[in-house]
């Protein structure tokens, strides 16, 4: 999985084109005015090491998870 930031322009979604590849399928999630979330400090810890293993480069491709589950 590959994980990018963008912004909205003209409705329109940019992101860094070097980041996705042509064709990628993408899912946005997008937060809604001033929603907010609140995780228990333990929840917040494997957030915050997941986080860091995906700047790393160290993920797992989608296709491996799906064979792993299927």
């Amino acid at each position: 999985m590959l994980i990018t930031t963008g912004k909205v322009l003209g409705g329109t979604i940019k992101v860094d084109a070097k980041s996705l590849p042509e064709g990628a399928i993408v899912t946005v999630l997008a937060p809604e005015g001033d929603e907010t979330f609140e995780l228990l400090p333990e929840e917040e810890a494997k957030l915050l090491a997941a986080i860091e293993e995906a700047e790393r480069g160290e993920t797992t491709s989608a296709s491996h998870v799906l064979e792993q589950i299927g």
